[in-house]
């Protein structure tokens, strides 16, 4: 570990460049707290989609009994229990990123529909945790719960777009640094990531990678910092990152610079930062990098510390 004057953070602004379209189908949006879905006999509706990370379990809660439950490649998956009226899902580390895996129900009654099928989409970073669904018409209390969760997605929304906007409105350069509070009396801290390991389902190999820690007055800003060569005969584009902990928490805020595309044979410096006070990011970290909107084809990078 050593120490850097405060300009060694300037060299983390990369630019950010549009990433090309995506050839494989695109990962849904993922929703935070209890998501609702509405089953519809009269009207033939798309495959709800649901994102699941492995060894974090998912239930999904019915307001009709259960009769029994297919569940494609279900030697895959950790946990399935059936009760009578919800279903627990734990998808084990043979799903990877990107993956996709039908689930359908069948219910006890002679009631529309008599069955229900949801499609679970394994997120390089997201999950839900808890998601009812209701073949009948739902109650008042349940769209009362659902518009209070809105309101509150939608102030989180503005604050980050508060903050966001104010970021890049300020000054560039060691003012802009100055400005936001990342920096103290202590610059810019570094280390060089020796003992990271990488995986990779693509050619893509990992160099020089190195993490950043500044503490300002009012907050800090911590970063990882490495180079990416594409040795495919195909262009990488780079969609999207996360940052996992060893008990698969995952810290948010995260901003990625560079999403350029890699041509084949060719090298890319990409940056992943996020603010966090002196005692945040502590510990042993996952980097995530993954290609497209599919969020598959992508590498990880073990061993990610701050220092």
């Amino acid at each position: 570990m050593f120490a850097f004057s405060s300009t060694a953070l300037l060299g983390l602004a990369l630019l950010t460049a549009p990433a090309e379209a995506a050839e494989r189908a695109p990962l849904p949006t993922c929703e935070t707290g209890t998501r609702h879905i509405e089953l519809d006999a009269s009207a033939p509706i798309r495959t709800p989609e649901v994102c699941i990370r492995p060894e974090l379990s998912i239930t999904l809660l019915f307001d009709a009994k259960l009769a029994r439950v297919d569940v494609e490649g279900r030697e895959r998956f950790r946990r399935v229990e059936l009760a009578t009226a919800s279903l627990t899902l734990v998808a084990s580390d043979a799903l990877h990123d990107g993956e996709r895996v039908s689930v359908t129900v069948y219910f006890q009654d002679d009631g529309a529909p008599t069955s229900a099928t949801f499609m679970l989409v394994v997120h390089p970073s997201q999950a839900e945790r808890q998601v009812e669904v209701s073949r009948h018409e739902r109650t008042l209390a349940s769209y009362r719960q659902g518009e209070q969760q809105a309101r509150a997605e939608a102030q989180q929304c503005r604050e980050e777009k508060a903050r966001l906007q104010a970021e890049c409105s300020g000054q560039g350069g060691l003012t802009g640094l100055i400005e936001n509070g990342w920096l103290g009396k202590t610059g810019v801290v570094a280390r060089v990531l020796k003992g990271v390991t990488s995986r990779s389902a693509d050619p893509l190999e990992v160099r020089d990678v190195i993490s950043y820690r500044a503490v300002g007055p009012k907050r800090g800003r911590v970063a990882v910092e490495l180079e990416l060569r594409n040795g495919g005969t195909v262009t990488w584009t780079p969609m999207g990152a996360a940052l996992v902990g060893s008990k698969r928490e995952e810290l948010m805020g995260l901003t990625v610079r560079s999403l350029e595309p890699i041509p084949s044979g060719r090298s890319q410096r990409i940056v992943v930062e996020l603010n966090a006070a002196e005692s945040e990011a502590r510990g042993t970290y996952t980097l995530n990098l993954w290609a497209g909107e599919a969020g598959s084809g992508g590498v990880n990078v073990d061993g990610v510390t701050f220092p």
